[in-house]
């Protein structure tokens, strides 16, 4: 049978893999949870602007406003696969228990599109013996939601996916996994399947964890925070700019609790990179999503993305003073937004 989708925290993530999903499948059977682009996505659907595949592109899934009312609409059809794809923020009730109404046991699959790292705990423990597969994520999609339900894409759209965990999960599980590797390559996305997609996970976190946080806190895109140095040297010295040594210094924590918990390959050859790909930007660089929310007055994903790995790091007995110290004051920026 044709697969049905929820996609639970349409922003510009689900736009756009709702879009690309509507290649493959109905748009019928795909029904986005709305917030504050509801209206639009009402009354005009989903508009992607591509450098990939194109302008002003249109997909009309269901819409409505809640996880029940997802479940009423779909009368008693269950969801293939339930694309979690909100930003990863405590909340009470937990996306966890907010998405459970909509999971039947032995059909539905979680895919977690979230950033960060141990996010997928929460719903492990919560499912446990529910028999639902878990599937981990890591997205790299520079897309932006321009105006309500309008999306602008560039340059690259890649989904790495795996199971949590990684091994001792039911044959049905890794089937899951593969079965959705395999709808988003007949969507034409771009899709690889992971014996253990950790590994993406904290290769991705050596940049979330860097450069968006000391972006957020800065209010400055990537390449103005090197070129902030100012008398302690050039961006073209590395070496002695010291604004490229503390990004330095902070993804090699992030490395080495990466490396504590058996990934190896996260190493300083690996931070260099990452570095060197900044570093080659021209001004004013890269605008990471924590300053775009930051700038919008939103909360940050500090807790899923740096307070995480702070944990872990600390269960492991890593000293991680630079990731410490950055978590404190982004938690601090985020009780501003409270206040």
């Amino acid at each position: 049978m044709t697969p049905r989708v929820l996609v639970f925290g349409t922003g510009s993530v689900g736009i756009t893999y709702a879009y690309l999903l509507s290649r493959a499948i109905p748009e019928s059977n795909i029904t986005a949870i709305c917030r504050s682009n509801y209206d639009v996505a009402t009354q005009r659907g989903f508009t992607i602007n591509s450098t990939i595949w194109g302008s002003d592109l249109h997909v009309r899934p269901q819409v409505v406003r809640s996880v029940p009312e997802a479940v009423t609409q779909s009368q008693d059809q269950p969801f293939d696969y339930i694309l979690v794809s909100s930003k990863a923020l405590r909340s009470h009730p937990s996306t966890a228990d907010l998405i459970r109404p909509a999971i039947t046991p032995g059909k539905t699959a979680v895919v977690l599109m979230q950033n960060g790292i141990g996010i997928e705990q929460e719903y492990a423990s919560l499912y446990a013996g529910d028999d639902v597969a878990i599937l981990s994520s890591v997205v790299y999609l520079p897309v932006t939601q321009t105006a309500p339900a309008i999306v602008q894409h560039r340059e690259v759209e890649h989904l790495h996916v795996g199971t949590y965990p990684a091994t001792k999960v039911p044959d049905s599980h890794k089937k899951a996994a593969r079965d959705f590797v395999a709808l988003l390559t007949t969507a034409g996305a771009t899709a690889t399947l992971h014996d253990d997609v950790q590994a993406q996970r904290w290769a991705k976190l050596l940049v979330n964890g860097s450069w968006n946080p000391i972006c957020a806190l800065t209010k400055l895109c990537d390449g103005q925070f090197m070129h902030s140095a100012g008398s302690y040297g050039g961006v073209e010295e590395n070496q002695e700019n010291e604004a490229v040594q503390l990004v330095r210094d902070v993804m090699l924590e992030i490395a080495s609790v990466a490396q504590a918990s058996g990934y190896k390959d996260i190493d300083e050859k690996q931070v260099d990179f990452q570095l060197g790909r900044a570093t080659a930007r021209a001004l004013p660089g890269i605008q990471p999503s924590m300053l775009a929310d930051v700038l919008g007055g939103k909360s940050i994903e500090v807790d899923a993305i740096v307070g995480n790995t702070v944990r872990i790091a600390r269960g492991k007995g890593i000293p991680v003073p630079m990731l410490r110290t950055i978590y404190l004051l982004a938690q601090g920026l985020n009780a501003s937004f409270a206040s």
